[in-house]
């Protein structure tokens, strides 16, 4: 494990833009790799992380065509029916989105497949696509508890049906859209506990597929609905893919709690289901401004720039309390949150966010036990965390627990502290953002 030393920071002054979107990039790379056979598509600001890394290696295995020079792309489709059986399991690393989304383009193959991953991988939870997948027709065998390895019988076609999510995940979503398009009929995943991104629905419509969105009454409430039907051909498309938000929230916070900061972030992706973490650091004070605007390969670009002026002070009443579908809009932003909560008037609440449990690591857990070694008074909870009040952090020694959020939120909160820390793990980052150090460090002034 490396060990970073980590002093506090005055302040981040500077323009940066953050690596491509890990969300679109994994589902680019696979939609593009089933585009009509010879098609070519250009993905370009591809995610430079281990994750996307491994999703390109597993389409690899699978055949595909693929040429990477630095972070464009370049992949040829083979259309939505398969030939080439892996010699091998399909080794997803620790990327739990390209496990979910290939199990759903491989459960419509006519050849049988493995999924499996790291240790972290194999812990998660996959029973919430196993389930679906072989009401589809597909047949598929995990370990206990519905862990991975994997083991999938492919049957071609599979059958549409109608599902409603039991979870909030848009990787659910995204394996059983991918399924659908090998199925016959209509395959309508209903969002029941609210919407998730929807970079899967943006992407297949890009590639020519017809999907059909609705809102409609499940259970007396009005939730929303995807519908893909087959037969769907994809038609290969050049893709700029945007700057993850997710990845840019650790310098949102950064800039927004060091007294003086002013940091710009460039060409970041704005999607509408993502933009929750700019509406929450605004609402609990955050000086957070979005401009120059636009449209490109169906997804929104934007400019950000946020200024600090120290401690945060809420705007509105009851905006310390983070639960129910507001969390599910900020799963992958809530380790960097708990650091802000350190930091604002009144403390943080966060509720309802029992997913962070079975994450890379157990999120709760970690930042609970980071928080407190830095002097910070926090409760845990079963489905969260309370910071009980604004206070200073002091430098301590932080674990990063091999997860990459966990990593750069610690970061984050070893900037904003009074005295060195160092932080265990600290190459983790690579999962996601390989860059972190040296783009933080190019902004950092001390």
């Amino acid at each position: 494990m490396a060990r970073m030393r980590i002093q506090p920071a005055l302040r981040l002054r500077g323009r940066v833009r953050v690596p491509g979107d890990k969300s679109i990039s994994h589902r680019a790379a696979i939609i593009a790799a089933l585009a009509a056979p010879g098609g070519r598509s250009r993905l370009t600001n591809y995610a430079t992380s281990a994750d996307c890394a491994a999703t390109l290696d597993c389409l690899a295995a699978l055949g595909v065509w693929i040429e990477r020079e630095g972070s464009n792309v370049e992949i040829e489709g083979l259309g939505t029916a398969w030939t080439h059986a892996p010699r091998a399991p399909l080794d997803c690393g620790n990327s739990g989105t390209t496990m979910r989304l290939l199990a759903g383009l491989l459960a419509g193959q006519s050849f049988n497949s493995t999924l499996t991953g790291d240790a972290s991988l194999r812990s998660r939870p996959m029973k919430r696509i196993i389930e679906p997948l072989n009401l589809m027709g597909a047949r598929i065998s995990s370990d206990d508890g519905g862990r991975a390895p994997l083991r999938i019988e492919g049957r071609r076609p599979l059958v549409g049906i109608s599902y409603a999510l039991p979870v909030a995940s848009a990787q659910v979503k995204s394996c059983l859209l991918l399924a659908g398009l090998n199925a016959e009929g209509t395959s309508e995943i209903i969002e029941a506990c609210g919407a998730t991104r929807d970079h899967t629905e943006r992407l297949l419509s890009l590639f020519g597929v017809d999907l059909r969105t609705e809102w409609k009454n499940y259970e007396g409430r009005s939730v929303p609905s995807v519908s893909v039907q087959t037969p769907a051909r994809l038609q290969s498309h050049d893709c700029d893919i945007a700057g993850d938000i997710s990845s840019a929230a650790f310098f949102l916070a950064a800039a927004a709690l060091l007294s003086g900061s002013d940091l710009t972030l460039e060409q970041v992706g704005l999607n509408p289901t993502r933009t929750q973490i700019l509406d929450t650091l605004q609402r609990l004070g955050a000086a957070v401004a979005v401009g120059n605007e636009r449209e490109e390969s169906n997804e929104i670009f934007g400019e950000l720039r946020v200024r600090g002026s120290g401690g945060l002070v809420p705007g509105e009443t009851g905006a310390n309390v983070l639960r129910g579908a507001l969390v599910a809009g900020l799963i992958d932003e809530l380790p960097i949150l708990c650091v802000v909560g350190t930091q604002i008037e009144g403390g943080l609440e966060i509720r309802d966010a029992a997913e962070l449990r079975v994450k890379e690591t157990d999120r709760i857990s970690a930042m609970v036990k980071n928080l407190r070694a830095m002097g910070a008074e926090v409760e845990e909870y079963a489905d969260g965390l309370r910071v009980a009040r604004r206070m200073p952090l002091s430098g301590a020694r932080l674990e990063a627990y091999g997860d990459h959020r966990i990593a750069m939120a610690c970061a984050v909160a070893a900037l904003i502290a009074e005295g060195e820390s160092e932080l265990e793990g600290a190459e983790s980052v690579s999962v996601s953002f390989p860059e972190f150090f040296t783009m933080l460090e190019s902004v950092t002034e001390r």
